[in-house]
């Protein structure tokens, strides 16, 4: 699959309940299980995210991958709810999110984003220091340990 294959655009509600299941499928996957209660932010991406862009990636119809960024303050911003379908995975989609994001943040004026991750998915803290991200310290958060990361812009 190449990135010619897929369109990037900006989320919208019509987009809604495609993008919850996809963040939430992810999560199960990193979980063992999907707990839809413990993510209310997601029963309205447009509300809860407003504030920032939420991108999602279309091959054909499917939302095969989504992100979003926000607004920390006047120079940093957070990159949250990344999620790429696992059928979908390890073709660049990922890093095609992050890179969209990243210039999100810089048309902002961000000089950095921030974002976190939990230690013990491996794959994924691999995957964001591979995306130039540097780990900032590590925190005990609600379901374990978490991971911070920065990348200056």
């Amino acid at each position: 699959m190449t990135h010619s294959e897929v369109e990037v655009s900006d989320f919208q509600p019509t987009d809604q309940a495609a993008v919850r299941w996809l963040i939430l499928v992810g999560l199960g996957e990193h979980w063992g299980r999907i707990d839809e209660t413990l993510n209310p932010g997601l029963d309205d991406i447009g509300a809860t995210y407003g504030h920032g862009r939420t991108i999602v990636v279309r091959r054909g119809e499917d939302i095969v991958a989504t992100g979003t960024v926000v607004p920390r303050d006047p120079s940093t911003a957070e990159i949250l709810r990344m999620s790429v379908a696992a059928d979908h995975r390890r073709y660049g989609l990922g890093r095609l999110v992050v890179e969209e994001l990243l210039r999100t943040a810089r048309g902002w004026g961000a000089t950095a984003v921030v974002l976190e991750t939990s230690t013990h998915w491996k794959e994924v803290v691999s995957f964001y220091r591979a995306c130039g991200f540097a780990i900032t310290h590590r925190e005990a958060g609600s379901f374990g340990e978490d991971t911070w990361f920065r990348r200056e812009l």
